[in-house]
């Protein structure tokens, strides 16, 4: 299925079906993140109830420390 990504369109492959598989694909998974879905941000303890559908827009921030 073909997802915008931070405003860059991206095949993910069919079996990610919730926001929660996404972010492990995206290799987020265990990382502080925010992730909106079509403009509503989804709380994290959602993302594995939350459905990804073709054409769906993503934006998603994680958090990096440094100094």
């Amino acid at each position: 299925m073909e997802l915008i990504i931070n405003g860059t369109p991206r095949d993910i492959p069919e079996d990610r079906k919730t926001v929660g598989s996404l972010v492990e694909h995206l290799q987020l998974g265990g990382k502080k993140a925010v992730v909106e879905r079509n403009g509503t941000i989804i709380k994290k303890e959602k993302h594995d109830e939350e459905p990804v559908q073709d054409g769906d827009t993503f934006e998603i921030v994680h958090f990096v420390g440094g100094g």
